[in-house]
């Protein structure tokens, strides 16, 4: 299977979506990417006639849609003039479109209020269900107010390697460091057994960085253990004036087309973009898998 070659970003015409936009331009640019601006309108959920009204030019509500979309091409190469950027513009509901668009692209990219257009959908609904859902893995971009920081990368005990390595791709393409964590609660184990832990953790981000070096000889990497007994609140106080939040979830939450509680947590409270590492569990698949 060829190496997907193109970033999918979703556009509704909002400051949120614009900053999507130019983020997902960025990193195209940097991984060699073609970037695929997608807007879906809404408008004929409510009505047929989205034809120009009589004697006003440029009018109608397919015109407005066409709009929306040459906007954020026009985002994407206000920062990335040599870009190359195909369009789509398509009706109904987004999940499904986007879903379907991204399922062969490196990443999906969101606003983090999601994408509903002049609807205004719920915040954050249509983001959280791609992220539980999309073939590959979803950014979300609420502030980035620091495209030259670091890279910080969450890993589990299984050392998480296929997040690992997109966090390793994104760093070497970008010239950022990265910052590798594990996160160790705190618990009322015995003292010898909590010495156990620390030293299981320290073993096992030793690999993660000797992974990470091999992978992205150019990268500098450091590793960090971080004791909380909130995973997410580790994570995100990591990950203060970094560039990006790398974090894998094990596919759905408790209902079909949620995250885990950890990753919906810190796609709620991150001060910067987040990517999401949908991983699945041994012999199964992302669509299956479990938080």
């Amino acid at each position: 299977m060829p190496t997907p070659d193109r970033i999918v970003v979703g556009y509704d015409g909002s400051e949120e979506a614009a900053l999507a936009v130019r983020w997902a331009a960025r990193h195209a640019t940097l991984l060699d990417c073609e970037l695929q601006v997608v807007h879906c309108s809404l408008w004929p959920l409510l009505t047929n006639d989205l034809g120009p009204v009589k004697g006003i030019p440029g009018s109608g509500l397919q015109h407005q849609a066409q709009a929306i979309l040459d906007q954020g091409e026009a985002e994407a190469l206000s920062v990335e003039p040599r870009l190359s950027i195909r369009s789509s513009l398509l009706y109904g509901l987004p999940a499904g479109h986007l879903r379907r668009i991204a399922d062969d692209a490196r990443m999906l990219v969101l606003g983090s209020r999601g994408i509903g257009g002049f609807m205004g959908l719920l915040v954050g609904s249509v983001c959280l269900e791609l992220a539980a859902t999309a073939p590959c893995p979803v950014a979300v971009i609420r502030f980035d107010q620091n495209p030259k920081g670091r890279i910080i990368v969450g890993i589990d005990s299984s050392g998480s390697p296929d997040t690992l390595g997109m966090a390793c791709d994104l760093a070497s393409a970008a010239g950022a460091d990265l910052t590798i964590i594990h996160v160790v609660r705190p618990h009322d184990a015995a003292a010898n057994e909590a010495r156990a832990g620390q030293g299981a953790a320290r073993r096992l981000l030793m690999e993660a960085a000797d992974s990470a070096q091999a992978q992205a000889p150019d990268v500098a990497v450091d590793q960090r253990i971080a004791q909380d007994s909130s995973i997410p609140r580790a994570l995100l106080n990591a990950a203060r004036g970094a560039a990006l939040l790398v974090v894998g979830s094990k596919g759905q939450g408790i209902l079909r087309g949620t995250i885990g509680s950890n990753a919906h947590a810190v796609l709620h409270h991150a001060k910067g973009p987040v990517l999401i590492f949908r991983q699945p569990e041994p012999g199964g698949t992302a669509d299956n898998a479990r938080a």
